[in-house]
């Protein structure tokens, strides 16, 4: 996932989940939490199905530009 110079929360769909049927829900809209050095091993941190973040890989994943309502409505559901 190419990280754009944003501000935060940012969001990504999930667009593979190999493996992780239960923790990653296809097509669904997932925060993710900012990591530096997950970026630089190619990963991405978001909160998953369990509601703890945990490291996947970059490309399972497109990050999205969300109208503003729909960002308080899913940063107030996490």
């Amino acid at each position: 996932m190419k990280r754009r110079k944003t501000r935060s929360p940012h969001f990504a769909v999930c667009v593979k989940n190999t493996g992780y049927p239960a923790s990653l829900e296809l097509h669904k809209i997932y925060r993710v939490i900012p990591d530096n050095d997950a970026a630089g091993e190619g990963d991405v941190r978001v909160i998953d199905e369990s509601g703890e973040d945990y490291l996947y890989p970059a490309g399972w994943f497109v990050e999205v530009e969300l109208p503003q309502p729909v960002r308080r409505s899913l940063m107030h559901a996490a």
